[in-house]
């Protein structure tokens, strides 16, 4: 009797025994897909193990073979199960996310692909990783002379890219020259199983992508490029909420593979990896003069600026309106779209808010309608509170068009799009750009939030921002003295990441400990809030060593899609191990109407 231990990409761990029917035993393998029944569901599933034994007295049978070979190969199965083991999801739930939607479907595949015991040397596995930093702008460089290092070894090389654009320009300059061939692979694309076919079958090649190209199936692996690392798009919203970037230093550890990180600013992860030697850095020089960077504290404006809350400093007024006169470009930087923030009621104080999400609505005055930027809903800007029929409704807060408005009417003769823009943080991510004079508003939002990483990102796009000119920099901001904004004046990157570090390794963050965030959502907000609570103490109740649970609270924001949202906050040294708790007792409860998911090292 042949029994075959698999499992599926549903929340639930595995694995689970079924028998093999005696004229499948022959087409069975590990890694293949088959049809099962669960949970009286025609159900996709992954062959783990076949063996001879089971405890099950009554099994059912497998259904049918799907495949007639294995769909992963086995750097593919091995990084699977560690990813599994890492984010707190199941084993098949992490397969699916390393495969094209179609083959989680169950679409059969009919040509035969090539496998992976020809391609993958298990001796790699031995050999210490190699980490490179690239730091600067001017990257492209240092990455085409790695990657024709690596194909002139016939490896392949997997280039990540933070979106479908920059992934498309960089394969136009990486193929020029080339003898292999270079991919586009995304989560999108209309062909995205045919891509994955091709770069199966290929013996090595380059391939080009976002964040899910890491699971690319390429065969010897030789090199992973990770551009513009710290880019927050690299973290999987959905569950398995897995970091790009952690699983390319996974699938190089297992494979033996190269890792190069590159950014225009030092992360403080490899920071902390440079200062234990466990990374090489090649900082590319700039190609233009640092700018001068000068940053205004908004506590001492004079008093009429302060009475008249006015959006600009003195100082930044007349800098702009020097620029104007010699025919420059202004850039003003602001991360909030829109024209209000805030849309409330004069008379009764109630702001208009998301109806799905608990969420203001933002004001956009060229539609001259409410969004929600976070579930897109819209709706016309009323002329009466929908509250207590009052007729005038106040506008708060700041974002991009209401800084155009302000533009407009301090310089009727500038060109707001032309001779001044007005962008988010974003912008840094644009080639091609310079500007005379650049102007940073409202950043003590960003340097404030509730979030550790809060300072680290604000410098990391603050670094992005002034490399967009070589003259003059002006940062308005309450808390001037604050490393990061020093840093930034003295062009010493080190000043403000030794300072951070510093900070971090008093508190166990990262890159000294992990957080890891019990997420809890629900469309009943009594019913999520007492399933919060009741989890809460009932792994506080717990006594471990792996895991420390800090808070329990109302997620930011508590509403979103129409599900309410609380969260557990908790701080482990040691993933696995907390990984390994969750998973064993997170099992036992089961609440009606409740999905309760886990996040590891949120950012």
């Amino acid at each position: 009797m042949l029994y075959a231990n698999v499992v599926l990409g549903l929340p639930v761990e595995g694995p689970f025994d079924y028998l093999v029917p005696v004229d499948l035993e022959s087409k069975v393998k590990v890694g293949s897909r088959v049809w099962v029944n669960f949970r009286n569901k025609k159900e996709v599933a992954y062959i783990v193990e076949l063996n001879n034994k089971t405890k099950i007295k009554k099994i059912k049978e497998i259904a049918s073979v799907i495949d007639i070979f294995p769909v992963l190969d086995e750097p593919m199965f091995l990084l699977t199960r560690k990813l599994a083991q890492y984010y707190c999801c199941s084993w098949g739930e992490a397969i699916e996310a390393a495969l094209p939607d179609e083959l989680r479907k169950g679409r059969r595949l009919e040509a035969r692909l090539p496998e992976a015991s020809q391609f993958f040397d298990k001796a790699v596995n031995e050999q210490e990783q190699r980490l490179l930093f690239v730091q600067g702008f001017s990257r492209m460089p240092v990455y085409l002379r790695e990657i024709k290092k690596s194909l002139a070894s016939k490896k392949s090389v997997i280039v990540l890219c933070s979106n479908i654009l920059i992934a498309e320009k960089f394969k136009a300059v990486i193929q020029v020259g080339l003898e292999a061939e270079v991919f586009i692979a995304h989560r999108k694309q209309a062909a995205e199983l045919e891509v994955w076919k091709k770069i199966k079958q290929a013996g090595f090649c380059v391939v080009v992508g976002t964040r899910s190209n890491i699971f690319s199936p390429v065969n010897n692996l030789g090199l992973i490029i990770v551009d513009q690392e710290e880019d927050q798009v690299y973290k999987q919203e959905q569950a398995p909420h897995y970091h790009a970037r952690e699983v390319a230093l996974m699938r190089a550890q297992i494979q033996g593979a190269k890792v190069i990180l590159g950014s225009h600013c030092l992360s403080l992860e490899g920071f902390y990896l440079m200062q234990k030697d466990k990374l090489d850095l090649e900082v590319i020089s700039a190609q233009q003069a640092y700018p001068q960077v000068k940053v205004i504290d908004v506590r001492r404006l004079a008093y009429a600026d302060r009475k008249n809350k006015s959006i600009f400093s003195k100082f930044l007024v007349d800098a702009i309106q020097a620029v104007l006169v010699e025919k420059g470009k202004v850039l003003l930087v602001i991360n909030r779209k829109g024209f209000a923030t805030t849309v409330a009621c004069h008379n009764c104080g109630v702001a208009l808010k998301c109806p799905r999400c608990d969420i203001n609505l933002v004001l956009h005055f060229d539609q001259d309608e409410l969004r929600c930027h976070h579930c897109n809903f819209k709706m016309p800007l009323p002329k009466i509170c929908p509250n207590c029929n009052a007729g005038y409704i106040k506008y708060f807060g700041l974002g991009t068009e209401k800084v155009e408005s302000e533009l407009s009417r301090i310089f009727p003769q500038a060109r707001i799009g032309q001779d001044i823009i007005v962008a988010t943080g974003s912008i840094a991510s644009q080639q091609g750009l310079s500007f005379d004079l650049i102007g940073v508003m409202v950043i003590d939002d960003s340097l404030n939030r509730v979030d550790y990483r809060a300072a680290e990102k604000t410098f990391s796009m603050l670094s992005g921002i002034i490399n967009l000119t070589f003259k003059k920099v002006i940062i308005q901001s309450s808390n001037a003295s604050h490393p990061c904004f020093q840093a930034l004046i003295k062009n010493d990157p080190q000043l403000f990441l030794k300072e951070e570090l510093k900070a971090r390794k008093q508190l166990n963050f990262s890159p000294f400990g992990h957080m890891i965030l019990l997420k809890i959502r629900g469309r009943d907000l009594e019913r999520t809030k007492k399933s919060s609570q009741d989890l809460f103490q009932r792994l506080n109740g717990i006594k471990t060593s792996s895991l420390k649970l800090l808070a329990l609270n109302p997620a930011q924001p508590a509403k979103l899609r129409g599900n309410f949202y609380y969260q557990i906050l908790m701080r482990t040294l040691h993933v696995e191990k907390a990984v390994h708790f969750l998973k064993l007792h997170l099992k036992e409860g089961h609440y009606s109407g409740i999905i309760v998911t886990v996040d590891v090292d949120p950012v």
